[in-house]
């Protein structure tokens, strides 16, 4: 994870998996159903209690976890690889409106052996194979992952489970998130920070598969959302309108470009109140028509309140 202490770049937060899966609607649902149907195929038996656990490792899952068992949703009682699988084909866009809904993930209580195909009450290792479901496991989210190089941990401040490893984040009890351990000290907070939609893409947050930020002034956003806003030189928040960078040195181009373009005549003395986006202060300044600086920070991220 790169520095982000001055804001230049902000940092992503720890999301439970940061991959996803093109539902495919009513197409995915017959073949999850056709593959849960089918029989659980041999395997060879071992007195080894290590080789039982290690049986298969890395080579089931979805696209979204590596695990050896696939969950019955409690609200559905469909069969999925994961809560992921279950929400992407539950809410697409193939599925009546009325019908749509997530998973409870903290309700699912039976799981299904990839293994042998017994279904029993959750637990990390097979009651009638002995396989083990995941390498991580999380009573708490009924969470399996093989795939231990994400870091997973659970936070119990979000009562979810996140990667990146827990000595690289901390809870703010006051946003009610985590944050990269290089934010404990300088975020500004915010309350209930991740607990709303990304003000781009309209994703809620909190339990996002995305890379979420954090802007200066507080805000949350997906990472790629801040780029995109950037790539189209959009360079204030959607939902305060402050500078989500550094930007004196566009200031300082400004200031040529106003220097360079004298005022019209019937301009010249007319006077107007601005409001500063960054620093909330009001100005009386003379109008340009290139833009107007505010007399306390010198940022051009104002607003013209009256004339």
């Amino acid at each position: 994870m790169a520095e982000v202490a001055t804001y230049s770049k902000p940092q992503p937060i720890g999301t439970e998996e940061n991959q996803h899966m093109t539902c495919r609607g009513k197409e995915i649902r017959t073949v999850y159903t056709e593959q849960f149907d089918s029989p659980a195929l041999p395997f060879e038996k071992s007195n080894d209690p290590q080789k039982v656990l290690e049986r298969e490792y890395m080579q089931h899952g979805c696209a979204h976890y590596r695990r050896r068992c696939r969950i019955r949703a409690p609200c559905c009682n469909e069969i999925f690889d994961c809560r992921h699988c279950h929400n992407e084909i539950k809410n697409s866009i193939c599925v009546d409106q009325k019908e749509r809904h997530e998973i409870p993930r903290h309700e699912v209580n039976q799981v299904i052996c990839s293994l042998c195909g017994t279904e029993q009450e959750v637990r990390q290792d097979c009651i009638n194979c002995g396989v083990c479901f995941g390498k991580y496991f999380c009573e708490s989210c009924k969470l399996f992952d093989d795939d231990t190089s994400k870091k997973q941990y659970h936070c119990n401040g979000c009562g979810i489970c996140r990667i990146g490893g827990r000595e690289n984040f901390f809870h703010c009890h006051k946003c009610g998130c985590c944050y990269s351990i290089l934010l404990k000290n300088s975020h500004p907070c915010v309350e209930g920070a991740m607990h709303h939609d990304c003000p781009v893409c309209f994703e809620y947050l909190f339990d996002s598969t995305n890379d979420v930020t954090v802007m200066p002034c507080g805000h949350t956003i997906h990472q790629n959302c801040l780029k995109e806003m950037r790539d189209h030189f959009q360079y204030a928040c959607p939902l305060c309108s402050k500078s989500v960078c550094d930007m004196s040195k566009v200031w300082e181009k400004i200031d040529m470009e106003i220097a360079a373009t004298p005022i019209p005549e019937p301009y010249q003395n007319k006077m107007v109140w601005i409001l500063c986006n960054d620093c909330g202060k009001t100005s009386k300044v003379q109008y340009h028509v290139v833009a107007q600086k505010c007399l306390n920070c010198k940022s051009y991220n104002t607003r013209q309140t009256r004339g």
